[in-house]
């Protein structure tokens, strides 16, 4: 052999093994399969791809030497087993779902078909509630939403006896299941395939691989969506940016058939309409050149030097501090939380709160009616599901270091299982709150006495990104037996193209008025439209029990009699009990104000309105003397959600009193929310109508957990929240459920371009003579010795 052939023989071995031991150091651990070892996304944790990067990417961004490593996954799902009741369907339950219908009679056929929601049948609420760890599970089954030929079908998967059960086959309410993922793929590239869709984007003179199509819920507006399964698609320029959204093609909408894959309709009202340009849309941090003077903000992060506090057990039972519960991730709400019970310090008693808690429904109108834009009036958990919408969530940023991930199993169209991966996060958040605390100013010859506590609470988050808005939900637990719900809004807002680059080019009319434009101009030839958004809650409380009763607290002022003090009024708390003979009362947002009052501002607030549905007598109809209960909300009464017009709202269990005779129980705090200002009779809103109230409370019923209903796209308002609601059952003293709706008013401003700040709103559901006294009495406060030590620069110039 030559020298030089040998040398290159050598230099190539040796180049060999420097790889091959370069790899087996920097993997963490085996991959699971050969796909995970391949799979380079952005949430891959695959260490092929690490070391690719580390070899080949020149342009990321420069990492601190202390960054923590993601940690491995302990498993890949494959193995996982149900632990409790309502643990979700296993990676290997739905792989025997998939596999029982493969054989039943309903999918023999040649008809196409899609399981649009494969999720645990849970088990009846009394067997669940009686069931205790090492206790056997009931019969696991399998609720699952088909979609063959051209129906709707509701089936009963039994995984003990692989019996399927009809439940409803075919489906006769009107609306559609879920879309599925494959159907929103499909929609997006049909129009590609269209040759009057393909001349309709060369005239603009937009280039074809520029465009980037989006499936868009069409809605309901009567007959001619009838008996057809259809989406709306519309479609941008994503030349020179990632955010496509905000270069429409304005006015050019198509119609699909989700059923037959055809273009059915395509409308172009914008031909005469620019598509804005891409300067400023860019929100990459790569992308910013660093100019900017704005002073940096140092990184901050939580530290635990003894690890959290809190542990989940069983993949899906959560214990933190004097708080107990089960939590899931879920393809439609996104994640439930079940079986709150919260420890009593003083009874050392675990006490029940709340049975299950979560998301029910969204609801989206935008307040444009011209024809590209009248449709979009979305309900994004029963239209297109929020857990099927969640991504990865990054550390660091969409969850602090201390988190730990929970990762959601779900059914594919076809029923294939797949991880959702990193889609709920858990931790513990300190923003130095104080959870109580005292000074005694110091009595002559007495110390000085001083009690402070930190408040420490518990964070339950997922992020679903539903096309171009992101949703962050957090269920937050504190100490004192609190719990908060928490939506916030961020993402990218969805603008309409215009010919106007200025507000001084908009038109106006003989009378000096301004052409309608539905939303204000955010920057050139860009309209942001205004539009709500509605968030309705779903909470099924047990306080001490599932015997609950709702309370309405009255807060007024009373005179004082003559004489009787040298003060004029005081305030006074007023209880209405809900009356045993009527139901389900509703705290309706009213759209009408009085007039505004040069003194009292308040009444620019909607209304509250409290309305219940006219007695028929007893339960069942019977012909039972109505029990007339002073101080009963009318039909007509009226309550101003305002500041001299308060009110509180309380559910009870009257079976169980504290020491001095007041009844347990948990109340609804309000905070800032928003009503609709849309017509009862307009579509949407007859769709919506869950959100014509702020409060609603109806009897538990197992198929009663959708407030748009169970086929909630492209229903027709005939099985939502609303219409149970009017069956006028009895609620008190019994199993009854609260539906809470936080309200958004979206006027876009130019701070939401290009993409918007999030914004928040919660409201609480906090202890009312639950406890016998302060439960954080004994916390303890911390000590510099438990703290690790942290050294920090001088902040003085």
């Amino acid at each position: 052999m030559e020298p030089k052939l040998f040398f290159r023989l050598f230099l190539l071995i040796i180049t060999a093994c420097f790889i091959v031991f370069f790899t087996s150091t920097s993997f963490s651990h085996a991959p699971s399969s050969t796909a995970k070892l391949f799979d380079c996304t952005k949430s891959s944790s695959s260490p092929l791809c690490a070391s690719r990067n580390f070899l080949f990417n020149k342009k990321t961004r420069p990492i601190a030497q202390n960054v923590p490593k993601t940690k491995p996954k302990n498993h890949d799902h494959v193995s996982d087993t149900p632990n409790h009741p309502l643990d979700p369907l296993t990676v290997m339950e739905l792989n025997k779902v998939r596999s029982i219908l493969s054989s039943h009679a309903l999918f023999a056929s040649r008809a196409p078909h899609t399981l649009n929601s494969v999720v645990l049948e849970e088990p009846d609420k009394n067997l669940v509630r009686q069931w205790d760890k090492g206790d056997q599970l009931p019969p696991r089954k399998a609720s699952v939403i088909a979609r063959v030929g051209g129906d709707s079908h509701l089936l009963t998967v039994d995984l003990s006896t692989n019996l399927v059960d009809l439940v409803d086959s075919p489906v006769r309410k009107s609306g559609y299941p879920i879309v599925t993922t494959e159907e929103m793929d499909s929609a997006a590239s049909a129009p590609f395939s269209n040759a009057d869709f393909n001349r309709t984007i060369l005239s603009r003179g937009i280039n074809l691989t520029d465009v980037v199509c989006i499936p868009m819920s069409s809605g309901w507006f009567g007959n001619k969506e009838d008996n057809k399964r259809v989406t709306k698609i519309q479609c941008f320029s994503s030349q020179g940016t990632p955010n496509f959204y905000m270069r429409p093609i304005e006015g050019l909408t198509l119609l699909f058939d989700l059923y037959t894959k055809q273009i059915l309709e395509i409308t172009d009202t914008g031909q005469s309409i620019p598509i804005p340009g891409l300067i400023n849309t860019d929100y990459r941090y790569s992308n910013f050149p660093n100019r900017d003077k704005t002073r940096p903000l140092n990184p901050i992060s939580i530290e635990q030097p003894h690890g959290p506090s809190f542990v989940i057990e069983d993949n899906h039972i959560v214990k933190w501090a004097n708080w107990e519960f089960h939590l899931k991730p879920d393809p439609r709400a996104g994640l439930i939380i079940s079986r709150v019970r919260v420890h009593d310090p003083d009874t050392e008693e675990t006490r029940e709160v709340m049975y299950k808690g979560f998301v029910s429904e969204l609801f989206i109108p935008y307040m444009d009616p011209s024809e590209a834009w009248y449709f979009k009036t979305y309900m994004d958990a029963g239209e297109y599901g929020l857990g099927l919408q969640t991504m990865p969530l990054e550390p660091l940023n969409d969850c602090p270091r201390n988190a730990v991930y929970m990762d959601g199993i779900f059914a594919a169209f076809d029923g294939t299982p797949f991880v959702r991966e990193n889609m709920i996060c858990v931790f513990e958040s300190y923003a130095g709150d104080i959870a109580w605390r005292h000074t005694e100013y110091p009595v002559p010859g007495t110390p000085l006495l001083r009690e402070v506590r930190p408040k420490v609470t518990l964070v339950v988050r997922m992020v679903a990104s539903v096309g171009n808005y992101d949703y962050i939900i957090d269920y937050e637990f504190q100490t004192d037996g609190l719990m908060r719900a928490k939506v916030g809004l961020s993402g990218i807002l969805m603008v309409k193209g215009t010919s106007y680059v200025n507000k001084n080019q908009v038109k106006k009319d003989k009378e000096g008025n301004e052409e309608e434009l539905y939303g204000n101009i955010l920057s050139e030839n860009v309209i942001g439209v205004i539009h709500d958004h509605y968030v309705t809650f779903y909470l099924d409380l047990d306080v001490d029990g599932p015997d609950n009763s709702f309370l309405k607290v009255n807060l007024k002022r009373q005179e004082t009699a003559p004489g009787e003090s040298p003060r004029k009024s005081y305030m006074k708390a007023s209880p209405i009990h809900t009356c045993p003979t009527r139901s389900d009362p509703k705290m309706v947002q009213s759209s009408t104000r009085p007039k505004i009052d040069a003194v009292d501002l308040s009444p620019n607030i909607p209304r509250l309105m409290a309305k219940e549905p006219s007695s028929r007598g007893g339960v069942l109809g019977h012909n039972v003397p109505h029990r007339k209960l002073e101080g009963i909300l009318k039909k007509d009464g009226q309550i101003k959600l305002s500041l001299y017009d308060p009110s509180e709202y309380h559910v009870i269990n009257s079976g169980k009193t504290t020491r001095v005779g007041n009844p347990t129980g948990y109340k609804i705090v309000p905070r800032a929310t928003a009503a609709s200002l849309l017509d009862h009779d307009d579509p949407p809103q007859k769709r919506g109508a869950f959100t014509n109230n702020q409060i609603w409370v109806t009897p538990y019923n197992k198929s009663e957990q959708w407030a748009g209903g169970l086929f909630t796209y492209q229903s027709h308002g005939d099985d939502t929240l609303a219409v149970w609601s009017d069956r006028d059952r009895d609620i008190e003293n019994k199993d009854i459920v609260v539906w809470y709706t936080l309200g958004f008013h979206h006027i876009p401003c130019q701070e939401d371009f290009p993409i918007m700040p999030t914004v928040s709103s919660s409201f609480d559901l906090k202890p009312a003579n639950f406890f016998e006294r302060n439960p954080i009495l004994k916390a303890a406060p911390n000590f510099e010795y438990d703290l690790p030590v942290c050294g920090a620069k001088s902040v003085s110039t």
